[in-house]
């Protein structure tokens, strides 16, 4: 268990943060561990600020504490795919999204970037949109949910979900910095509000086209469990965080192609929906690291949810595992939102495997 005392004062970090740097640059090489979930991070020196992505040297890190190797043969390679500017150092300090590699240059298990990449390129004359709704839970270091009684547990569900106010709303001021934290990224973050359990919340990013959903919503996550540690407060991804009476919590994903935001797109979405119908299983699968062993304490049909063993569909059905936005059926053109995706999916898999199904018909 972690230590509830294991925070520092970040007044006191701030006097050295402000010490000039000189010109050397630092970045944050950021990258996906072997849980498929876990996000890891470290720091290089360079001597500039490099003018684009090709300008950043390859790394390197002992894969066998991430699980991704073994420990008689650990190095393990990041390669830099993506950079932002980074909200914690400012100034030319930089975020580095990377890929991982082994050490006979294939991908790690965990590395779904670069076939979801090669998918989208495949896919760009659809030109396909994504929105993700994340949804998290904060917890305390001791692992009781934050904010929540000691000894007892808080009112039932009903004036959490978008509420004001202590006694209702836990946690917003790390919600209010990571919004902030996003838009100086310059990810494109599209919302933020309080969700139906206490203590749980939501940020949306998009839309954005192709790859560009999957990276943006990892660094997002990252950000998020940074500014939390400086709260000394624990994120959750997990897709059931309390049993019983509790909502769980999803990654809803937006699409849409060039054809289903015209007029007459809606024959278009119906078209993917039905596609999507016939795959159920497949998705499932990817809407989760552990195959859809999570959702399995999510999709119950119960709390907003459909049945993980089951497809459905409807208009402005949230119990649906597809729905189709009210305004979307008025106006006859737009998007579909799948609400399977688990709050611990990974967003190039969820991305991959919806554009596979229904623009590429594999």
């Amino acid at each position: 268990m972690m230590n509830c005392n294991a925070q520092t004062n970040k007044a006191v970090l701030d006097k050295y943060l402000t010490l000039p740097q000189g010109s050397r640059v630092q970045a944050t090489y950021i990258w996906i561990d072997g849980t498929g979930q876990g996000i890891r991070s470290k720091t290089k020196s360079l001597e500039t600020k490099p003018g684009k992505i090709e300008d950043l040297p390859i790394w390197n890190y002992d894969g066998s504490s991430c699980h991704q190797a073994e420990g008689s043969n650990s190095d393990t390679y990041l390669h830099p795919v993506k950079m932002y500017p980074c909200p914690f150092r400012r100034g030319d300090n930089l975020l580095v999204l990377c890929e991982a590699y082994r050490y006979n240059k294939e991908p790690t298990k965990t590395n779904k970037r670069k076939t979801c990449l090669a998918v989208m390129e495949k896919a760009k004359e659809f030109n396909p949109w994504f929105g993700i709704e994340q949804e998290y839970t904060f917890f305390d270091q001791d692992g009781h949910p934050f904010g929540w009684p000691k000894n007892g547990f808080p009112g039932p569900q009903g004036p959490y979900y978008c509420a004001v106010g202590a006694s209702r709303v836990y946690g917003r001021d790390i919600v209010e910095a990571h919004y902030r934290c996003c838009l100086y990224a310059g990810i494109r973050i599209a919302g933020a509000n309080a969700q139906v359990m206490p203590a749980q919340w939501e940020f949306q990013v998009g839309p954005t086209e192709g790859i560009d959903i999957g990276d943006d919503l990892w660094v997002a996550r990252y950000l998020l469990e940074r500014v939390a540690e400086d709260f000394g407060v624990v994120v959750s991804l997990d897709p059931k965080p309390m049993v019983g009476d509790w909502n769980g919590a999803g990654a809803h994903c937006n699409f849409s192609t060039k054809a289903m935001r015209e007029k007459g797109g809606m024959e278009h979405i119906e078209a993917a929906i039905e596609k999507l119908s016939k795959t159920h299983d497949r998705h499932i699968k990817q809407y989760d690291p552990n195959e859809g062993k999570d959702n399995e304490r999510r999709l119950t049909g119960a709390h907003r949810c459909s049945f993980i063993r089951d497809f459905s569909s409807g208009i402005e059905n949230r119990g649906a595992s597809v729905r189709i936005p009210r305004d979307v059926s008025k106006q006859g053109y737009g998007y579909l939102e799948d609400r399977r995706p688990s709050s611990n999916c990974d967003p190039y898999s969820v991305t991959m495997v919806i554009v596979k199904t229904t623009c590429l018909g594999e």
